[in-house]
């Protein structure tokens, strides 16, 4: 279990930049479930729930999205340091966007983001091990996601929105 701290990284094109179009930060749960199939490598997979992600646009918050991000990573766990357990991996994100047309704020057009995004993740951790099974975790990830934002009226795209968010977290682990 873990602490993530979403920091977006907001890029835009098109009408989505001149509307300075941006997702805000904030904190979200994680669940991780790693499979050692040796060692030393491992099979990681990051759950969560669908999040609420606050949008704005010019500084003004206009509606919410829900994102769903689940990520699969391949790790190199070092398991030879005592304690100290550091790790690196990479992998691939598949973002799902729920509540699409959720922007009341916007009174301009109506707008909707695409249904989902697929992307790179890195990652890079480590885990202290207080005994056979207790740890704690701590956890940087990096993952692509962009979404073209379009009018609702007739689908025309306006823009994408690029939010490449930076993913540091803190955890509890525990090993069977």
């Amino acid at each position: 279990m873990r602490a993530v701290d979403l920091l977006w990284q907001n890029g835009q094109t098109g009408a989505v930049q001149a509307l300075n179009v941006k997702a805000k930060d904030q904190w979200i749960p994680e669940f991780d479930v790693s499979y050692f199939f040796t060692k030393n490598i491992a099979a990681e997979l990051v759950l969560t729930w669908p999040q609420q992600v606050n949008i704005t646009a010019g500084g003004a918050n206009i509606g919410k999205i829900t994102a769903l991000p689940p990520s699969l990573l391949a790790q190199y766990h070092c398991t030879d340091l005592s304690a100290f357990k550091p790790y690196v991996g990479d992998g691939s994100n598949y973002t799902i966007f729920g509540n699409r047309q959720n922007f009341p704020g916007y009174t301009t057009a109506a707008l909707q983001v695409e249904p989902s995004s697929v992307g790179f993740v890195g990652q890079i951790g480590a885990d202290y091990m207080f005994d056979k099974n207790w740890g704690i975790n701590v956890d940087v990830k990096y993952a692509t996601i962009a979404t073209n934002v379009q009018t609702v009226s007739n689908g025309a795209n306006i823009g994408k929105l690029t939010l490449n968010p930076w993913m540091p977290a803190v955890g509890v682990t525990y090993k069977f």
